[in-house]
């Protein structure tokens, strides 16, 4: 069976060129990069080289404001309570409703710690309210940490806008902001439109480097505390011997990523934008989260009136296809999305949501594939809700009178 892999913001294929730039320190280039004889310094030197691509993708920032890792998860923790750490006398953060667990966790176990967290909403679209973040800000607040693009819907926030206002207002308080999802879908240039962040988090594997490499960029001058400690890699700012393969290979994929940026992202929003409409016109109730905000071309996130999320996946799955429910960090919870409740997602679908997300790998037959099965499934799914009159193919009418108390019309959906 052909399987056709969606589900390209969990993790993504390692590239055949990231291999093939890592095999060399897999094998003969294996020296620790700390010894002091000519191997390992050519290792340090290969270290060195992927910092500076990687600055350079940034807009030629300064290598020594990268910091590898092992994770993104690895680089939020770093960045907030490393920022906690070096900043004992604020006890204030910022964040919202609707970030990555990695994020959102610790946020939460900061607040349990003692630190006032302020969790900012999202509409029903998952924007943020522009004069709410304003009024957020305060006197004592230590961090705003507020992600570039969110992982479920594709959402993307105006990060660059948002640093802004919060330096203008107290350009002692620190900003990140997780990128995981749009380093290399979007350019970012923190030299520039982003010169405002201070922080900035990321990881490989969800642009076609391996799992279990990430980067921190820690803008000059910002107070940050090692998270890590017991080594003098990094600076000093993050200890243990460097993953010189993994390094060297994320170095590679954002290479990849950025030589045709534009065009690809053209040719994939392309084929999300396809699949979206052909599923509207063939599945009745059917909603897109994030429709009506800037969303990353990649990503399309469904609510399926009157079936389980779960179930929709199982059945794709049969098929060959692989697509996800939210988030893989919490695909073993049972709980409807965090993200999706958030955005006020009617209790009727929130537990039937479906993303698809695609990389440069994805072609359009795998849209065309999808498109053929995905309503197939829906409706045989439907068959056995009883919510749903198949002879009519829409909900039944005590359904009806559900739909109406969760504030959904037909006029939103197609019928």
């Amino acid at each position: 069976m052909r399987i056709v892999y969606a589900d390209n913001n969990a993790t993504t294929p390692i590239a055949p060129e990231v291999f093939e730039a890592m095999i060399p320190y897999l094998t003969r280039e294996y020296f620790n990069p700390s010894s002091m004889y000519e191997p390992a310094r050519r290792v340090a030197q290969a270290i060195r080289q992927a910092r500076q691509k990687i600055a350079r993708y940034f807009g030629a920032i300064s290598e020594n404001e990268i910091l590898f890792t092992s994770c993104a998860t690895e680089s939020n923790n770093t960045a907030i309570v490393g920022a906690a750490k070096a900043n004992p006398q604020r006890r204030h953060i910022i964040t919202t409703a609707v970030e990555h667990p990695a994020v959102l966790e610790v946020c939460k176990e900061m607040q349990r710690n003692g630190y006032d967290v302020t969790f900012l909403p999202v509409d029903r679209n998952g924007n943020l309210n522009l004069s709410e973040f304003i009024k957020s800000i305060r006197p004592d607040t230590l961090l705003v940490t507020i992600m570039h693009a969110n992982n479920e819907t594709g959402v993307i926030f105006p990060v660059a806008e948002l640093a802004r206002i919060t330096k203008e207002t107290d350009p002692s308080i620190l900003f990140h902001t997780d990128a995981t999802q749009s380093v290399g879908k979007v350019r970012i240039d923190l030299s520039r439109e982003y010169r405002h962040v201070d922080l900035l988090s990321f990881s490989g594997h969800k642009l076609h480097a391996p799992k279990g490499i990430g980067v921190l960029f820690v803008r000059k001058g910002t107070p940050l505390r090692p998270f890590m400690i017991g080594g003098h890699q990094e600076s000093g700012r993050r200890a243990g011997t460097e993953n010189v393969p993994y390094i060297v290979g994320l170095a590679r994929a954002m290479e990849l990523a950025y030589e045709n940026l534009e065009e690809e992202d053209r040719r994939i929003k392309k084929m999300r934008d396809r699949l979206e409409t052909e599923l509207l016109a063939r599945i009745p109730y059917l909603e897109v989260n994030g429709r009506g905000a800037p969303r990353l071309p990649n990503t399309l996130n469904l609510s399926v009136h009157f079936i389980e999320g779960e179930a929709m996946l199982f059945e794709l799955s049969d098929q060959g296809i692989c697509a996800s429910s939210g988030s893989a960090c919490t695909s073993g919870s049972l709980e409807p999305s965090h993200v999706l409740l958030a955005m006020k997602v009617p209790f009727t679908a929130v537990h039937g949501s479906i993303r698809f997300s695609f990389s440069r790998y994805n072609t359009e037959e795998d849209v065309d594939r999808i498109i053929e099965v995905f309503p197939q499934v829906v409706e045989r799914l439907r068959r056995a809700s009883p919510y749903w009159d198949s002879r009519r193919n829409g909900p039944r009418d005590e359904a009806y009178t559900l739909l109406q108390e969760a504030g959904v019309t037909e006029a939103r959906l197609p019928s």
